[in-house]
């Protein structure tokens, strides 16, 4: 069963991705390229474990406490969407700078916040309840030998009804379409009578706020370690690798997040084989199979010159207004 287990656990780690995927692809929708992901994973997942800090040993429904949880993730990611949509939309500073920034304030912001927490308190009981409906039978699942199966909790789903959503309204309605358009030509958008600013706001803090609950699930939920936090920042930059994998679709991102979640796990498997020696830089070099991947999709969808399988025509592209 030891395989079958590292397949669930790959699973379940696969919905980190996910969430910081869908996030960037919302964003970069809108013609925004936020490098800030890996830094509002990180204060997403800070906001959340703060208020289960508070309220996780509470006498309030169990139900309650994890959606109280993923809101208060999903707001603090949101505001730093906010913070980098008035940056570069309103003030329209230069998109990688501020992400670059973001990033970095918002790693060292979520370790202030994580090393002020307690464990016990945000961490020990809430997991149970992020865990559902497996935790709860998790002695059955552990006598036939899958005791993984207690980490596909109720966000490992959510993050699935998320993709599954967000690619149907970007591809099946009209606030879709009009998002797609800011993202491919703002001018043209903005000359039928779109809002320009209002779906470039609204997209890139909603796309944060989804990332956000990327950090969430990775510290409560799959790892449940007072420790994991320390590593999100570097899921955050294999979220942003996963957008190019995925073709800017977020439903492929859940195929694409499973691949990087057992690639990436792959080398934690491998250094526990009996038979297998790994050096020092094995392992690093292991984990950059998914990076690896990425640049031979890149590649191929590059040669191929098909524009749906290309970013938005004006990512990366600061829009100005002319007077009318």
């Amino acid at each position: 069963m030891d395989w079958l287990n590292f397949l669930i656990e790959s699973l379940a780690f696969s919905a980190t991705f996910i969430y910081g995927s869908t996030g960037e692809i919302i964003t970069e929708k809108s013609g925004h390229l936020n490098l800030g992901i890996p830094g509002i994973m990180c204060v997403g997942g800070a906001g959340g474990c703060a208020i289960l800090n508070v309220i996780g040993k509470s006498d309030l429904p169990p139900m309650l406490i994890v959606v109280i949880g993923i809101l208060f993730a999903f707001v603090s990611a949101a505001l730093m969407g906010a913070v980098y949509s008035f940056l570069t939309v309103t003030l329209r500073c230069n998109q990688n700078v501020t992400g670059l920034a973001l990033t970095t304030f918002g790693v060292g912001l979520a370790w202030t916040i994580m090393a002020k927490l307690e464990q016990v308190k945000y961490l020990n009981t809430p997991k149970k309840y992020f865990r559902f409906p497996f935790y709860d039978s998790l002695k059955t699942w552990q006598d036939i030998g899958l005791s993984s199966m207690q980490k596909l909790g109720i966000m490992f789903f959510l993050a699935i009804a998320v993709a599954i959503a967000a690619s149907y309204i970007l591809y099946h309605t009209k606030v879709g379409l009009n998002l797609r358009a800011v993202g491919e030509n703002a001018a043209t958008a903005d000359a039928v009578g779109i809002n320009v600013t209002r779906y470039k706001y609204v997209a890139t803090c909603l796309g944060s706020g989804i990332a956000g609950l990327g950090g969430l699930y990775y510290i409560v939920d799959f790892s449940a370690s007072g420790e994991a936090y320390k590593s999100l920042e570097a899921f955050g930059w294999l979220s942003i690798a996963l957008v190019i994998f995925a073709l800017w679709r977020p439903h492929i991102t859940i195929l694409g997040s499973a691949v990087f979640g057992i690639l990436f796990s792959c080398s934690s498997m491998l250094a526990n084989l009996p038979f297998v020696h790994l050096t020092m830089t094995a392992t690093p070099i292991l984990r950059m199979l998914p990076y690896v991947v990425t640049i031979i999709v890149l590649v191929i969808t590059s040669a191929q010159k098909k524009r749906e399988n290309q970013p938005p025509e004006g990512l990366g592209l600061a829009y100005f207004r002319e007077e009318r």
